[in-house]
């Protein structure tokens, strides 16, 4: 079954879908996410940690952000990465999508949003050290629960950095998913940068 499963991942159909101008991967192989999914049934009683200091973290009594908060209502673009203060995430990923902020606007999405598995403090000092906070909203996402139930979570061990999740983006209106892109492998920016979503739009 697990040959299976890796041959799957790794076979020609699924590279070609990671290439296409729609669709990042086939969703259905790679994750249960997918266009028309309702991102916060996929989830159910998922919460999201917003990026704050310690001191901010204890103010609030350590609260958490359901997803309908996030998503109901709302246009909005979401990137996962597997990593703060990592490369291709620190180099890449967040600055393509800094610098198309006002691309976003115009197409009227409401939110961007950076998810990664961190605690919501860690993420948040890595998003003042690039400079994006004021223009991306950044959520951890501690315990791996939001990109376990989307099946977007992925074993990074042995880059010593254990249960962390896929590189994606997906654009999302009132909590229905209409595009998602995952690329082959987390250490790839081919199919998750905002040129990508912004055409999607």
């Amino acid at each position: 079954m697990a040959m299976s499963i890796l041959k799957l991942r790794n076979s020609p159909a699924l590279r070609s879908a990671a290439s296409s101008a729609r669709i990042g991967v086939s969703s259905r192989a790679f994750s249960k996410l997918s266009e028309g999914t309702d991102i916060t049934s996929a989830a159910p009683g998922v919460s999201l940690q917003k990026a704050r200091s310690w001191d901010e973290g204890v103010s609030s009594k350590f609260s958490t952000t359901p997803l309908s908060d996030i998503f109901k209502g709302k246009k909005v673009v979401i990137f996962g990465l597997p990593g703060a203060y990592t490369g291709v995430c620190s180099q890449q990923h967040v600055p393509s999508y800094k610098s198309h902020m006002d691309k976003f606007k115009a197409k009227g999405i409401d939110s961007i949003i950076c998810v990664s598995v961190n605690d919501p403090y860690t993420i948040n000092g890595w998003a003042e050290k690039i400079g994006a906070k004021d223009a991306i909203e950044f959520y951890g996402d501690f315990d791996g629960k939001f990109h376990k139930s989307l099946g977007l979570d992925k074993d990074l061990s042995a880059a010593l950095l254990g249960p962390r999740s896929e590189r994606w983006s997906a654009y999302v209106e009132d909590g229905k998913v209409k595009a998602v892109n995952v690329e082959e492998a987390p250490s790839d920016f081919k199919v998750t940068g905002a040129e990508v979503i912004l055409g999607q739009i």
